[in-house]
């Protein structure tokens, strides 16, 4: 199998701190700083309500990198014991502990200067490196889904996960 190497084509610029991204704020607002040269690219964005980013998480630790089953630890902080939590394969959760550390989210897109884009709903750290960009459109949309019977009891004890 061969290597595969990206470049990132931008990186979020943000006044909050990691700790805000830590604890799940759904409010935080930021940029999308999108580096000179991948400015053309953005031709045609104006007008998406939301948008996809596909993230390079460059601040897992090594050990994060790898690991096929984890426990999902944010449970920890709404009550559970690590003890209490079953483990999982990361396929299956939101961790950022993962084969390959690329994350993906879904922001609000407020606005658009030249090749910066304002955004809300982040959930990435200042700095973090972007390696693509996609328009959200009606089509990903699924209104029937499914969801496995330990998402259902972990959600009924914490609330909401």
């Amino acid at each position: 199998m061969s290597e595969i190497l990206f470049k990132p084509i931008g990186q979020i610029k943000a006044q909050f701190s990691d700790a805000d991204v830590r604890a799940e704020r759904k409010d935080l607002e930021g940029e999308l700083e999108v580096y000179p040269q991948f400015e053309p690219a953005l031709e045609g964005i104006d007008g998406f309500s939301h948008l996809f980013l596909l993230a390079y998480f460059d601040r897992l630790r090594p050990d994060q990198i790898g690991p096929l089953q984890v426990r999902p630890r944010r449970l920890v902080n709404r009550g559970f014991k690590l003890d209490e939590l079953p483990s999982l394969g990361v396929f299956a959760l939101d961790s950022p502990t993962r084969p390959n550390p690329i994350g993906l989210t879904l922001v609000r897109l407020l606005g658009r200067e030249g090749r910066f884009l304002k955004v809300s709903g982040l959930d990435l750290f200042d700095g973090t490196p972007i390696i693509d960009i996609k328009g959200y459109r009606p089509s990903y949309r699924v209104d029937e889904f499914s969801v496995p019977n330990w998402h259902k009891t972990m959600q009924d004890a914490a609330g909401h996960i």
